[in-house]
């Protein structure tokens, strides 16, 4: 899931540090400030936020047939070779790091690739995939308030409001319908993979903050193929054991798609075109687009995996939609003060 905080697309949707500015052109040659988007560019948003709802199926897929590690490991594997590839096609190759930039990028991999893919993976073994996909809504809701306390950033009203709207929605979904009912057995409606859930979220907000404070003068592709390389390199000790004893002709063809799907489409394909996304119509506007991946997941889950779509999921569904967006929106800047 990855690295980010416009939302950067390593390990899932997130915000990641803005991409680097293009070069202005002549006055001669300038853009008309209102030139239509092509359409392209919206298809890109979307197929990527259907890419990450798939994540969701993949997920469950996998974890049904490898241990969590073993999982993780495999699809950053994957992911980090490609992410080699679109670096050096893109970019030139990655560029030498400083040593404050080695220590941001292996807490950037720490907490948005290794620690949030355990807790991803995790949560797939004891939650349906699309239950598990309308939690991710709230990653936007839990990074402002978390750059709230920690940033100090300031919360406009508006914002406070969508907060509160994407928590009830949150809480209808978590508790199925009825959130009264959980005050007195919250056992009923908070499990283990909810838990894991709510660890991935509080990871990938971690992992945003973090991306915020220090990845300045590295550009996203660079500073995401590192933080991939050291999640891989923290998934790899910790999986050591397991890979060995793996039987690894028995493993079925759905879990290497699977694993191939995560790792391809979910984290490079959906990184690229999130980022062109970014570049054409701005990160905040990019960002409202995340409330389609809850979308994909549950209606993808249902369609592949046979899941339910429960009454309480499609309510709370939306409610937290529309806290996201509320979140979201540029509110007016204020009068200057006397």
């Amino acid at each position: 899931m990855t690295t980010a905080s416009a939302q950067c697309p390593a390990a899932g949707p997130a915000a990641c540090p803005a991409t680097s500015a293009m070069p202005t052109a002549p006055k001669a040659q300038a853009v008309p400030a209102k030139a239509a988007v092509p359409v392209a560019v919206y298809a890109k948003l979307v197929a990527c936020t259907f890419l990450w709802g798939g994540t969701f199926i993949a997920g469950r897929i996998a974890s049904a047939a490898l241990p969590v590690t073993v999982a993780a490991t495999v699809r950053f594997a994957i992911a980090a070779v490609l992410l080699l590839l679109v670096a050096w096609r893109l970019e030139g190759g990655l560029p030498r790091l400083s040593r404050a930039q080695v220590l941001a990028t292996a807490l950037l991999g720490l907490s948005g690739i290794f620690l949030y893919n355990l807790c991803f993976f995790g949560a797939m073994t004891h939650i349906p995939a699309g239950r598990a996909a309308l939690f991710i809504a709230l990653n936007p809701i839990v990074t402002a308030l978390a750059a709230a306390v920690v940033l100090r950033e300031r919360l406009t009203a508006l914002r406070w409001g969508g907060i509160g709207l994407a928590f009830l929605g949150a809480a209808i979904v978590i508790t199925r319908g009825d959130p009264l009912g959980a005050l007195h057995d919250i056992s009923q409606s908070l499990g283990v993979g909810e838990l894991l859930m709510l660890g991935a979220i509080s990871c990938w907000a971690a992992y945003t903050l973090i991306g915020k404070a220090a990845l300045k003068g590295l550009s996203p592709i660079a500073a995401t193929t590192y933080a991939a390389l050291w999640g891989l390199f923290f998934l790899t000790i910790s999986s050591a054991r397991q890979l060995g004893v793996i039987e690894w002709t028995a493993v079925g063809w759905q879990v290497w798609a699977s694993l191939f799907y995560l790792g391809a489409f979910g984290t490079v394909f959906g990184f690229i075109w999130w980022y062109e996304g970014v570049k054409a119509i701005g990160a905040s506007r990019a960002a409202v687009f995340n409330n389609l991946v809850p979308v994909f997941g549950v209606s993808l889950a249902a369609l592949v995996l046979g899941e339910p779509v429960l009454a309480s999921m499609v309510a709370g569904g939306v409610l937290v939609a529309a806290g996201v967006t509320l979140t979201n929106m540029v509110s007016p800047p204020a009068p200057p003060t006397k």
